[in-house]
């Protein structure tokens, strides 16, 4: 447990943010709450709300594109784009299960991060932007689901070349 010696000058947030973040601990631990340097205290609280809607946000974006990628170029499927399906429905998971406020935002935020994918799955795939739908084939449910593999899972055939 940090102690902070109550004559040294506190770190300021600009000059040293490990040490700043030390500091505040040790200043709510040991209750002195007059010292902590509340604005930012409270902002660095705030952003970490959001830096898990950022992380799924970003994570749904990925996973939309690979499971595009999944649907419409079936014969390119292989295990590193089952791997990273499964990874960023592994990290949505995990996200929610420590935030459990956050298990309807993956829905919330699903036809955007849609639209922030479609660019990605194009580029990625060398498809036409008329080749893929305009409006989802899945559902966020669907997205998240480990047992949902859009034009069905990996073939045997597909097993055994990758």
């Amino acid at each position: 447990m940090n102690r902070i010696d109550r004559l040294r000058a506190l770190t300021p947030y600009e000059t040293d943010f490990a040490q700043w973040c030390a500091e505040q601990g040790a200043l709510l631990r040991e209750g002195r709450l007059e010292e902590l340097d509340r604005e930012n205290v409270v902002e660095e609280i705030e952003s970490l709300g959001r830096r898990d809607r950022r992380e799924i946000r970003s994570r749904m974006r990925v996973l939309i594109a690979q499971l595009l990628k999944w649907e419409f170029q079936p014969g390119h499927r292989c295990h590193s784009w089952q791997a990273s399906i499964s990874e960023q429905r592994v990290w949505i998971e995990g996200i929610i299960k420590d935030s459990p406020s956050l298990r309807r935002y993956p829905a919330q935020i699903f036809d955007e991060a849609y639209k922030d994918a479609l660019p990605v799955a194009i580029q990625e795939t060398g498809l036409r932007k008329a080749q893929l739908p305009s409006e989802p084939p899945f559902t966020a449910k669907q997205a998240l689901d480990g047992r949902f593999w859009p034009g069905g899972p990996l073939s045997m055939d597909e097993f055994l070349r990758d």
